[in-house]
């Protein structure tokens, strides 16, 4: 991860088997989704939730949503993998061998998983052959050190600064994820571990192998409390990602345009919000050019 101002997209798996113990899933997504909507930069990261997983469920999320994190909250074993759901809600283990089979084949987006599980370093371990970062849990957890940690890193994610805070936003979400165990006067700092793969993907600003276009000219940030509106981005976006040759532009005089209007309302917001979309920036490999006339 970067500062780069493309969105970066979380996927929280979560599982309770109904043979298992209980554990406040709900409280620490809730807690998650807080800490991201409260950052100024909340409008750079998108949460996506999937209950009660099942092993097919797993795939079928990421070649949904196309994760940059992946983050599970459950239970874990040593030995046997980490607890998901069967058909009828039971425990079903899956190994680290198996998640790392499959996270491998998404590497070229997928930054960072993080298991919040009992005992998940073993499955951490086989899944950094494949991912740069991946973070697991060295023994049990407690439920509130659990929740502690996940809610710290994402508060500590979503508030990155490279000039303060070091080369890497995951080691430094992932230190104040430990802290923030200590700091709610709960044992357990020390349980978390980071490993990073020996070998780690070259990529430029993570753009994704280079498949996502450039960005040429002086294009503006968006604002820090921008909220996406998808019922005035979505229209235009699929003008643009459309298989045609008529053009498509944002303007204030009377045209065929996409979007027209006086000044003020909003038209260069929502160009922006177009020129830094990452959907957008993947059809137009080539780049796509911002001219302010």
């Amino acid at each position: 991860m970067s500062n780069n101002p493309i969105v970066k997209k979380i996927l929280i798996l979560a599982a309770n088997p109904k043979d298992t113990v209980p554990l406040r899933l709900d409280q620490e997504v809730r807690d998650i989704e807080q800490g991201l909507q409260l950052a100024a930069r909340r409008d750079k990261f998108t949460l996506h939730e999937k209950w009660a997983v099942r092993s097919r469920d797993i795939r079928l999320a990421v070649l949904d949503f196309r994760p940059n994190i992946i983050h599970f909250s459950g239970h874990g074993s040593k030995t046997e993998g980490l607890s998901f759901e069967d058909e009828v809600g039971k425990e079903k283990f899956v190994t680290g061998e198996a998640l790392g089979g499959l996270f491998q084949l998404f590497a070229n987006h997928v930054e960072c998983v993080l298991l919040n599980a009992c005992y998940s370093e073993v499955q951490a371990d086989a899944i950094a052959q494949h991912i740069d970062y991946v973070i697991g849990m060295n023994q049990a957890i407690a439920d509130k050190a659990a929740l502690e940690f996940s809610v710290g890193f994402y508060d500590a994610l979503a508030r990155y600064d490279p000039q303060y805070d070091g080369d890497s936003p995951i080691e430094f979400a992932f230190n104040v994820a430990c802290s923030s165990i200590s700091l709610a006067g709960v044992s357990g700092a020390s349980i978390p571990v980071l490993i990073k793969n020996p070998n780690p993907r070259k990529r430029n600003e993570r753009r994704d192998n280079q498949l996502l276009g450039q960005l040429i000219g002086d294009v503006p940030n968006l604002p820090p409390h921008f909220l996406p509106r998808d019922e005035q981005l979505n229209p235009l976006k699929n003008k643009v990602l459309a298989d045609t040759n008529q053009p498509v532009a944002i303007t204030a005089k009377s045209r065929h345009v996409g979007v027209q209007g006086m000044g003020g309302i909003g038209k260069t917001v929502l160009a922006t919000a177009l020129a830094w979309d990452e959907e957008v920036s993947r059809a137009f490999p080539d780049g796509v050019i911002w001219i302010t006339l």
